[in-house]
């Protein structure tokens, strides 16, 4: 396993991180994975064994019993607590009341007692806001997540699913009130999807803030099962539950050089896809999310995968964004204007 500094900090985590909305399976997300607790002892297991460190989860997921379900897990491994990250999330409806959802102090500040108590754990490693939430300024939820890290029941903090600008908006508040700021951005990519490398990617850059990737396989359609002439193959959840949205188009044309790259290595399209996603330089912690012990097993083997530059570059190219405005102007008025810049540099050390 490989380890990155987690954003903006000095904690490591993995390159490979253990998604768990397929654990327990109630109300909506029966579609993804009914996952029970043996089960999900053994896939914690063959992850931890593996070398992740971080598992990640929602208090939406199941009603909460995700959550419970990887508590308890950890605990029947005896895996010690120092050794794991958890990562969970707050924002979507828990309850009936008019108050049982958002980012405003009042809910956050119930929503994490009760992660805790599922958890069984007295602090959460990483703890995200699930969700864009317009009804709350931004500053409250950024005041009551500083207070949560000042009274150590969580450690680090982040974002998912937000807008670039909002993103920056809230580094801004939280240099200028000496706020703890968001060390991590939990967003959908894949090579089958592109759309974060736009806005999001380069304030990541920027910001030196992490990246904690979630569908990397857009919702199973870059498994191997599907294809430019089998659509719709039974018993996958993408054919029930078509989600997150992508250009099929340009899905099945990466599929198609996707295929002989997995033969040339020996392995899944999976394994390719994810081997991709691992050469992005923004992308700290893929997160994997499994119904079974093998569909693990051969997504961990992508760490075995070093793909050479030319099949980068065919991949690159054929999953490449269409030209958007303003970055098309950005390309064609920025020709030229790093070569002066280099010219110069080399000019003035040359003398």
């Amino acid at each position: 396993m490989e380890y990155k500094t987690l954003g903006h900090t000095g904690l490591l985590v993995s390159r490979l991180s253990l998604g768990t909305m397929t654990f327990a399976g109630q109300g909506f997300y029966k579609a993804i994975g009914t996952v029970t607790q043996s089960d999900a002892d053994g896939l914690v297991k063959a992850a931890f064994e593996a070398g992740i460190n971080l598992y990640d989860t929602a208090d939406v997921y199941s009603d909460g019993e995700s959550e419970q379900t990887l508590g308890q897990a950890i605990k029947n491994l005896n895996i010690p607590r120092k050794d794991v990250l958890i990562a969970t999330k707050a924002y979507s409806r828990v309850g009936q009341g008019v108050n049982d959802m958002g980012a405003s102090r009042g809910h956050i500040m119930d929503a994490v007692e009760a992660s805790l108590k599922r958890l069984q754990t007295d602090h959460i490693d990483l703890y995200q806001i699930h969700a864009n939430d317009d009804a709350t300024p931004l500053e409250e939820t950024l005041r009551a997540l500083d207070d949560l890290i000042r009274q150590g029941k969580v450690r680090y903090i982040g974002v998912s699913n937000w807008q670039a600008w909002k993103i920056a908006t809230s580094f801004g508040l939280s240099r200028l009130h000496n706020l703890n700021r968001f060390e991590t951005v939990q967003a959908y990519y894949s090579i089958a999807g592109r759309d974060l490398e736009r806005e999001i990617a380069p304030l990541l850059q920027s910001e030196k803030t992490g990246l904690l990737v979630w569908s990397p396989l857009a919702g199973g359609l870059l498994s191997g099962k599907f294809s430019r002439d089998n659509q719709k193959p039974e018993g996958s959840r993408r054919s029930e539950f078509d989600f997150p949205i992508v250009d099929k188009d340009r899905t099945w044309n990466v599929l198609d050089a996707i295929a002989p790259i997995a033969a040339a290595h020996g392995c899944s399209p999976a394994r390719i896809a994810l081997a991709w996603l691992l050469t992005r330089p923004f992308v700290t912690s893929i997160v994997l999310g499994a119904k079974r012990l093998d569909q693990l097993q051969d997504n961990l083997a992508v760490m075995d995968i070093k793909l050479t530059e030319d099949e980068v570059q065919k991949l690159d190219e054929v999953s490449k964004l269409p030209a958007e405005y303003p970055g098309w102007m950005l390309g064609v008025q920025s020709v030229g204007r790093l070569d002066v810049q280099e010219k110069m540099v080399w000019d003035k050390f040359s003398k």
